[in-house]
């Protein structure tokens, strides 16, 4: 993965402070080759081991090996003490403070800040002319600690911001799918059936009615309409439904198809997306009992009971079980929880429970004496 912006800059200001301290290092020669040679070296060292703490740490990682790194950077700060005048390890020990506070826990790190604030506090004490410049170098210790550990914390907090939006592109890309595969399901299952239902009735019709079969070729073609406008409206995301119009063109479908319908609905107003739920559930319902049963009568019934809107659709024709089936087309939901169970025409039944659990509410197909109930509960 490329470095982003934000840790582009993070690796260009932490290196800018490392070189002004190295910078400084050089005045050492001020006192001679002899000093400042060992400073210029020990530096060096201490920019290696803070390349290698810091590189990881931008990264999210630990150095290999850690925290052997991290001693080693400790190790060259304060060496300088045993052979340079004046506290050597004031100019490296700030970038040791950013390392500590980026590897190890925040409160570890803290407290072992303070530990170098007091060590620097006593050995660059020189007397009361230059408490002003101890204090200086002291306080470069926890500002340039603080400083680097924001970089870093900057620098990851983008990485994770940047993960979590590919993460929700690529669920929001999911989504989308899913989607789009539970509407053609739902959608089209009906208006398939019923071409194939009136195309059959009108090929038994053509030779002794041909006036009927030339009115189901119509019908036909009516269907196929509204089945590629079904999937223009699945393509563009939206499906409006009407409750009561899906009962009309189920109790017209199940009635051409010689099944006796009674339908009663309650006349109550509901919210979008439960009568929608509820009209997916009619859809879907009466597919599987055209597809899956041999029924003679089905009822569609709704009621609204305090804040629940529930829809019942029940035939009197289940077929015996077959492999992985319970008989007019669905298997029931496990526990009757909303999410749960297939449908044997593929993912039915699951559709209607995602359906009716984003309307508050659930979905259960059960088995009765010799025929099927599939109901709805939503949100009122």
């Amino acid at each position: 993965m490329l470095p982003s912006a934000a840790q582009r800059l993070a690796r260009w200001l932490i290196t800018a402070v490392a070189c002004a301290y190295t910078v400084i290092t050089l005045t050492y020669f001020q006192n001679g080759v002899a000093y400042g040679l060992p400073a210029a070296a020990t530096m060096v060292a201490v920019l290696a081991a803070h390349f290698v703490n810091m590189r990881a740490g931008l990264r999210g990682e630990r150095p290999p090996l850690h925290p052997l790194p991290l001693v080693l950077q400790a190790v060259v700060t304060y060496l300088p003490d045993l052979t340079l005048p004046g506290g050597g390890s004031a100019l490296p020990a700030p970038l040791l403070a950013g390392a500590l506070l980026t590897l190890l826990p925040l409160p570890w790190g803290s407290a072992l800040i303070v530990l170098m604030m007091l060590y620097e506090g006593w050995a660059l004490w020189a007397g009361p002319g230059f408490a002003f410049l101890t204090a200086f170098y002291v306080m470069t210790v926890p500002t340039t600690g603080a400083m680097t550990y924001a970089l870093v914390r900057l620098t990851r907090v983008t990485a994770e911001l940047q993960e979590a939006r590919a993460e929700l592109a690529d669920a929001a890309v999911l989504k989308e799918r899913l989607r789009i595969s539970r509407d053609l399901h739902d959608g089209l299952g009906r208006s398939l059936t019923a071409i194939a239902l009136k195309g059959d009735l009108a090929g038994r019709l053509i030779e002794r009615d041909p006036a009927s079969a030339r009115t189901e070729v119509g019908e036909l073609v009516q269907v196929a309409r509204e089945a590629a406008q079904d999937v223009r409206q699945v393509a563009r995301g939206y499906r409006a439904m009407s409750l009561s119009g899906e009962v009309d063109r189920a109790v017209a479908l199940l009635e051409s198809s010689g099944v006796s319908v009674q339908a009663h609905l309650a006349h109550a107003a509901l919210p979008g997306r439960s009568e929608q739920a509820l009209a997916w559930g009619v859809r879907e319902g009466v597919t599987n009992v055209l597809r899956h049963s041999r029924a003679t009568t089905c009822t569609i019934t709704t009621s609204v009971h305090g804040g629940t809107a529930r829809l019942e659709i029940a035939n009197d024709g289940a077929d015996p079980p077959g492999p992985g089936t319970t008989g007019g087309g669905l298997v029931p939901a496990a526990g009757a929880g909303a999410g749960t169970g297939t449908a044997a025409a593929g993912g039915g039944l699951t559709g209607l429970a995602e359906r009716a659990a984003q309307a508050g509410g659930t979905c259960t197909a059960t088995p009765t004496d010799g025929g099927f109930v599939l109901a709805m509960e939503v949100s009122a």
